[in-house]
């Protein structure tokens, strides 16, 4: 099995921009196939990642696992340390999905790296504010096992070399339990980085360009997929499938469907982000939850529709309107943040920061280097280049400072994102407004990752995990647990489906 070459440089470009066989089997290349600036980033980072050869696909496996992003290989990996022979079918030109534009952290409570730094932090406080974040309307049995199983999530990853023990605040959250790596970078390339190579070490065979058009079933018993490879359509037995296939945030037509006010809006979402797992399901007669929930986030460039991430307010940035006054709580959940905004009469904002900031948050050099970021040596300055009332910016930021002195935001209430105030030069501003980016909704399944049917009964051999699936996060979503999300429950589809394939369950 070959080894996975140096991708985080090439990676990295591709995630803030929007997933083998023996040695003899494997394949380094993937054609385009649209002209969209994307795809055309996606390839570029497929060079560096090393798939399967189509042609060594073969007709059955224990698990087939559908989708490629973090869930899916977290999956792929379990599955494969229970005994089992899984494989990956991706349908884009390379792994990774949504993952790899991930960028705040993981969230997890109780941690090592928690405990390591005198951070008092509790699953209870971990669900109480996961379930204020989503209005009281979170599956509660599926937040449960959630938040218990966090902590265990993070010792897992790095377990196999993907540490995470950097650790920042997100919106909703009063505790320090968002893990990044520990530069501070950006989750998502670091975290696809890892799991590819230990998908090859463990010689997992994972195929792109791969699409899953159907999953089969014989009486009610789902038994593997049928699969377009390069233009070739392909029946593949199994004896339990697993959809890791995403939401629908870069699907408009569904986006529209769903919740009409939000046509026009960008998205952060890659483009394979379709909804083509849960359209599946359904076709089985899976139960859907939630699919009108729908998030957008505050902080998104407009330009080229780039997520800001929220370390930026989590390491202190403020935002401010037009006139270069705050006017709202930067930290509080991405909704009532986005809703501020929108409220604006230019429904837009921008960040501001210092040069801490920007040491802290190594995601905003490659903003800079995508021209998102204007930068003076004083606050005046930066007034100027931004067209805003240089006096007004400036005491804005004066009363910030007195606020993090005091540890005391008597404006706006924020309690989190104020262990640095904003006075080390130069000043960075960054404008942004909200996009879509998380679609809450999706299929239904229990604890076990089983799915469950339109009429309550769970689907046999049929298991999913991450964007996919729906409930976990109400009404809003919390930053931060996306990527718990596809870890948490993309080992347990792993490890519940390997038993099934096994005839343990």
């Amino acid at each position: 099995m070959k080894k996975l070459g140096k991708t985080l440089a090439v990676l990295s470009t591709l995630a803030l921009l929007s997933a083998c066989g023996a040695d003899s089997q494997t394949s380094t290349s993937a054609s385009s196939t649209t002209a969209s600036s994307e795809e055309t980033d996606a390839n570029s980072a497929a060079s560096g990642q090393e798939y399967t050869d189509p042609s060594t696909l073969a007709d059955s496996y224990d698990v087939v696992i559908v989708g490629a992003g973090g869930a899916g290989m977290a999956a792929a990996i379990q599955a494969k340390d229970a005994g089992a022979n899984p494989v990956i079918l991706e349908k884009m030109p390379i792994a990774g999905g949504n993952t790899l534009k991930s960028s705040a952290g993981m969230n997890a409570s109780e941690t090592k790296f928690q405990e390591a730094e005198g951070i008092e932090d509790s699953n209870d406080l971990f669900y109480e504010e996961t379930l204020a974040g989503g209005k009281g309307t979170n599956d509660k049995e599926l937040l449960r096992y959630f938040v218990d199983h966090s902590a265990e999530a993070i010792d897992w990853l790095d377990s196999m070399g993907i540490t995470l023990d950097n650790l920042t605040v997100t919106g909703g959250m009063s505790e320090k339990r968002t893990h990044r790596p520990t530069d501070g970078s950006a989750v998502g390339e670091y975290l696809v980085d890892g799991l590819m190579r230990n998908i090859h070490d463990m010689e997992i065979p994972i195929f792109v360009n791969a699409d899953v058009k159907a999953i089969n079933e014989t009486d009610g018993q789902v038994n593997g997929v049928t699969v377009n490879v390069e233009g070739s359509e392909k029946t593949i037995d199994a004896k339990a499938v697993v959809v890791t296939t995403g939401g629908f945030g870069a699907n408009m037509e569904m986006i529209e469907e769903y919740n009409p006010a939000l046509e026009g809006y960008v998205t952060t979402n890659q483009e394979g982000s379709t909804g083509d797992g849960i359209k599946m399901i359904e076709a089985l007669g899976g139960q859907t939850v939630d699919l009108d929930k729908i998030q957008i986030h505050p902080t998104v460039d407009q330009s080229k529709s780039l997520l800001i991430t929220e370390a930026v307010r989590g390491e202190g940035a403020i935002l401010v309107n037009d006139e270069g006054e705050r006017f709202y709580n930067e930290m509080d959940t991405r909704d009532n943040v986005s809703a501020a905004i929108i409220a604006l009469p230019e429904k837009s904002a921008t960040l501001i920061l210092d040069a801490g900031v920007k040491e802290r948050v190594t995601a905003i050099d490659f903003y800079e280097s995508q021209g998102l970021v204007k930068s003076a040596d004083t606050i005046e300055g930066l007034a100027k280049e931004l067209s805003m009332p240089e006096e007004a910016l400036a005491e804005t930021v004066a009363t910030w400072n007195d606020s993090v002195s005091a540890g005391k935001d008597a404006a706006f209430g924020r309690e989190t994102g104020m262990d640095h105030d904003l006075s080390t030069g130069p000043y960075y501003a960054i404008s942004i407004a909200p996009g879509i980016h998380h679609t809450m909704g999706g299929v239904k399944i229990n604890t076990n990752t089983e799915v469950i049917s339109t009429d309550d009964k769970t689907i046999p051999g049929l298991f999913a995990a991450g964007e996919v699936t729906g409930g976990l996060h109400g009404d809003n979503r919390i930053g931060g647990n996306a990527v718990a999300d596809i870890i948490i429950f993309g080992r347990q589809a792993g490890n519940k489906s390997a038993a099934y394939a096994s005839g343990q369950e």
